[in-house]
């Protein structure tokens, strides 16, 4: 979705989220539990992130300032676009806003310096529901748009979606 940018010599507003446009489009309600927000430099990449709570995790992702290319990753098996993923450029100029239903992955690299994210979740933060596929697993093959990229150790560290999945069937 996009939000328009209501410009002025003072510089400009935007509603990055209103429930009803959104309730409009998708036919349900989203109610925000959390929200937060992160600063990247141009070329850190944070994700392949998920939650497995039993509530779900829905997030309404925006930027606030420079850009970001936004991805989406389908890591449930029994889904037809199961391993399939998207990307969405989102910056503060341009006004995009991205659902991501429960059940799917989440990741995004930051294409300025300085990018501000955020993110509202449909639920809480809970460590032990929270988990990571590595951003570079061969099989997603995701077409990052920029080289020389800033991962974080955890993101490295963390099993590709074949082995997260095996791992969770023994």
């Amino acid at each position: 979705m996009e939000s328009p940018l209501h410009r002025d010599d003072r510089g400009y507003f935007r509603e990055w989220f209103k429930s009803s446009p959104l309730k409009e489009r998708i036919g349900r309600e989203f109610e925000v539990k959390q929200a937060n927000m992160s600063q990247s430099k141009k070329g850190v990449v944070r994700g392949i992130h998920f939650s497995i709570a039993e509530v779900g995790q829905a997030k309404w992702v925006t930027c606030g300032k420079g850009a970001i290319w936004d991805v989406v990753v389908d890591i449930r098996p029994n889904s037809k676009t199961f391993k399939k993923w998207e990307g969405v450029e989102i910056s503060a100029e341009n006004g995009r806003s991205v659902l991501l239903s429960e059940g799917l992955g989440h990741a995004f690299i930051a294409l300025e310096d300085d990018s501000i994210t955020f993110y509202a979740l449909s639920s809480n933060y809970d460590p032990s529901n929270e988990f990571a596929i590595n951003p570079k697993d061969p099989e997603l093959a995701i077409n990052w748009p920029l080289g020389n990229l800033i991962f974080s150790q955890r993101d490295l560290e963390a099993p590709t979606l074949e082995k997260f999945i095996n791992s969770r069937e023994d």
